[in-house]
């Protein structure tokens, strides 16, 4: 896997670098925006991780300018915690995830690992477990029957039955799926796999999902 890193903080940038290095990812990394864009419109990257303050060019620029030449390859900021407006701007620009600084390394590890099991998955129109099948174009959850499902619930679904052989703990969702979104708590959970329980019976689903509040939750069917 590629990886394009911009991270003006040079110390930071170089421990960065060495353990992505480690873990076997092909990295280039950058000091300011316009290397990123440079590098991002010229090269193919799996993931790119961008650093909201940077000289010469933003983050959130570098990103802006990305989308609207249509490269979707998957971003990451990376924000300080007085940024919220920042982060909030830089999803609706079209960030895929944030991480807040200061960040353990294993965090950002497993935040990439998210975005290539998001983009593996959306390579394939259809997921499917048991009598249900969920269209990652139309966000359409069929079985008998067919609802669409909303940005949250589909993320929640998909996580489920990409890992249909496992039980996930409200703090692995918390974390893959809100992406440890700190206004984001277990009661949040419990509503979404509610609202999904709900569209598993409007659709005559013989799936079930099984857990409780505060717990693991896994897909049986009946």
């Amino acid at each position: 896997m590629k990886l394009l890193l911009a991270e003006d903080t040079r110390d930071l940038n170089r421990a960065l670098t060495a353990v992505l290095t480690h873990e076997q990812y092909d990295v280039d990394s950058v000091f300011d925006g316009v290397e990123a864009s440079a590098l991002a419109e010229s090269e193919s990257y799996d993931a790119i991780i961008l650093d909201i303050m940077m000289p010469l060019k933003t983050g959130l620029e570098v990103l802006r300018d990305l989308r609207a030449k249509n490269i979707t390859t998957p971003v990451i900021l990376l924000t300080a915690k007085s940024e919220i407006d920042d982060r909030v701007t830089g999803l609706d620009a079209g960030a895929d995830d944030y991480l807040t600084k200061p960040f353990a390394m294993r965090e950002l590890l497993a935040r990439i690992r998210s975005l290539m099991r998001r983009g593996a998955a959306s390579a394939v129109k259809e997921l499917r477990f048991e009598d249900i099948v969920l269209n990652t174009d139309s966000f359409e959850l069929s079985a008998a029957n067919s609802v669409r499902l909303s940005n949250r619930e589909f993320e929640l679904m998909q996580a489920l039955i990409l890992n249909a052989d496992k039980e996930l703990s409200t703090e692995y969702l918390l974390g893959h799926v809100w992406g440890n979104d700190p206004d984001a708590h277990e009661d949040a959970v419990w509503l979404y796999i509610s609202y999904l329980r709900g569209k598993l019976q409007a659709i005559d689903s013989g799936t079930v999902i099984i857990g409780s509040r505060g717990g693991s939750f896994r897909l049986e069917a009946k």
